[in-house]
């Protein structure tokens, strides 16, 4: 018997020391003691700002895609340009259109004042993206916290790690498994198109040149987004026709009506692989929140830095 308690005290304290043990996971009750008015903390500054601009829900669903997609979910994303520090807010992906920086300052100043330097950017993101999808009508969900901040960001990881709006149904699937998620979860993570607008810039190629579009909505679109590259660059569309404001399921069925603003969009119900899943979420809106909330589970964990990696910023566009 004392030998067995030896071993199982061992086991225990392996358990607290070596990385990635129990210690180092994340839980949506980390900061219960440490912080418990955080989640109030978040909502007193992010609900005004979308209340005033609902596309700013839009803006930081997608601010987590993309700070989740490069690094993990460190918040490397909201980092400015600095010595030593090349930021991926000019990367390709993000240059000239991931917004929300200034609202995701205001919330962690909130946080801030409930709770000096304990609750990290990244977790800041996570429960504010969250948070942002239950505002405009989709499912809520247990945020797991615990993440610590990046000190450092990746230029090139964002220009190569995020999937571009000219992706195929192949390309999407390979980058998406190379964050540790399958084609399942990048369909119903796609569906955060629901809300939102994007560029002229990136629905060209589409709305001109590619034939698996209806074309009387390649003709609307195309009224406020010139042939010529450079001419409305900037020019916005709603990704979601009809509620672009408004989490549901209308973006599954606009694929199947195809009317997909992107080219990468309409490849998720484009006679391949996706297409039953689609067509599921169409019949079944329940059956997409659900699997939208697995996979932004499962999204937030992707490489987290935790115990004693990283840092907690204090200001989340700037290393302490």
């Amino acid at each position: 018997m004392a030998a067995r308690a030896t071993v199982v005290v061992f086991s225990l304290i392996l358990v607290l020391v070596i990385p990635g043990g129990a210690s180092a996971q994340l839980s949506a009750g980390f900061y219960s003691y440490s912080c418990p008015g955080m989640l109030d903390a978040v909502r007193s500054a992010l609900h005004p700002a979308i209340a005033r601009e609902q596309r700013v829900g839009a803006f930081i669903v997608r601010l987590f895609f993309h700070d989740c997609f490069v690094q993990g979910c460190d918040a490397s994303l909201l980092l400015d340009d600095a010595p030593g520090i090349q930021g991926e807010k000019n990367a390709s992906p993000n240059k000239d259109s991931a917004r929300g920086f200034e609202v995701i300052d205001a919330v962690k100043a909130a946080v801030e004042k409930a709770c000096p330097g304990v609750v990290s950017c990244a977790d800041v993101l996570a429960v504010a993206a969250e948070d942002s999808v239950v505002f405009l009508g989709g499912p809520s969900w247990e945020v797991k916290l615990g993440r610590r901040d990046s000190t450092t960001a990746s230029f090139d990881g964002a220009n190569n790690d995020i999937p571009p709006p000219t992706s195929g149904l192949a390309n999407l699937t390979s980058l998406f498994a190379a964050k540790g998620l399958s084609q399942k979860d990048m369909v119903a993570l796609s569906g955060a198109h629901t809300i939102g607008l994007a560029r002229c810039t990136n629905f060209r190629g589409h709305i001109y040149n590619d034939t698996d579009i209806d074309t009387g909505f390649a003709r609307s679109r195309q009224s406020n987004c010139p042939c010529t590259t450079g001419s409305g660059d900037n020019n916005l569309a709603p990704l979601d026709l009809q509620t672009p404001t408004v989490f549901e399921n209308a973006y599954y069925k606009n694929l199947v009506q195809k009317r997909a603003l992107l080219h990468s969009d309409q490849e998720l119900f484009n006679g391949g692989a996706a297409d039953a899943q689609v067509r599921s979420y169409v019949n079944s809106q329940e059956a997409f929140f659900k699997d939208f909330v697995e996979g932004m589970i499962k999204m937030g964990d992707v490489a987290p830095l935790t115990g004693s990696n990283g840092q907690i910023r204090k200001n989340c566009r700037r290393i302490n």
